[in-house]
């Protein structure tokens, strides 16, 4: 049985999403539809980006994942369907993928399916789907059009490594308003050595690295390693970001010493 994924910024009070829904089952009957997200910021690449890199090997080998992220196709940003660590992705090569890959999939192709439609502003349910049908029936990368030899890349902010100082910044405000940062856990502990630290950021300072929110006393701050493996700033019960002042790209810095 099929699985196809969707991520959107649509939101659920419009049709956008039970159209989707309603053409990949009258294709695909008994599909299994997972909604990874539909509250995505309007054209927010880089939210999409984090929310997808940190689910989608979570399903099982031979997913189809749609994006459906600025979607509106151009020379530069074409339709693509690509093969990647045994997944199945399906959307616009706008630079999404590059996030959230790190690097070029094994396979890609230029779509070259027509629209059954003759109006070009809903991709999502008038070509990627289609393309969707044509994977999950057999049909290889290779034959869904013309081959993409690479991704349009789209770089993220990385932290960099100072005297004594790892500086990185904000990336994502979850819904629990916990701010995660681009430092991840391996690069604190090459940096670390040993020695004591203090992670600084807004006017706040941390010196400890907790394991649980609840290992601190109620609407107390902390700082603790998710599961995304990145440095999260936190608060018991609370919401860290809007009574902190973090928002994308707050300077979040470690120094030694």
């Amino acid at each position: 049985m099929a699985i196809i994924t969707l991520t959107s910024d649509w939101g659920t009070s419009d049709y956008y999403l039970a159209a989707v829904k309603g053409t990949i089952l009258s294709h695909l009957p008994g599909t299994t539809i997972i909604d990874i997200s539909h509250h995505i910021k309007q054209f927010d690449l880089e939210g999409a980006a984090f929310t997808i890199r940190n689910c989608y090997h979570n399903f099982p080998v031979g997913t189809i994942h749609i994006v459906a992220i600025n979607t509106e196709e151009s020379i530069e940003h074409p339709h693509v369907a690509m093969q990647y660590k045994g997944h199945y992705f399906i959307g616009t090569d706008n630079g999404i993928f590059s996030m959230i890959f790190g690097e070029d999939p094994e396979e890609m192709a230029e779509i070259d399916i027509p629209q059954d439609s003759d109006f070009f502003t809903f991709s999502t349910r008038d070509r990627f789907v289609k393309a969707a049908v044509e994977i999950v029936r057999g049909t290889p990368i290779k034959n869904l059009g013309e081959a993409r030899e690479g991704l349009t890349k789209r770089l993220l902010f990385k932290p960099t490594i100072v005297e004594n100082a790892i500086k990185g910044m904000v990336i994502h405000i979850d819904a629990y308003e916990n701010a995660i940062t681009n430092i991840p856990y391996n690069l604190f502990k090459q940096e670390r050595r040993g020695r004591n630290f203090e992670i600084y950021f807004a006017g706040y300072r941390l010196q400890k690295i907790q394991e649980g929110y609840m290992d601190v006393g109620v609407a107390d701050l902390l700082a603790i390693f998710g599961t995304h493996g990145m440095l999260e700033i936190a608060m018991n019960q609370g919401k860290a970001a809007s009574l902190c002042g973090l928002e994308r790209n707050t300077p979040v810095n470690i120094n030694f010493f």
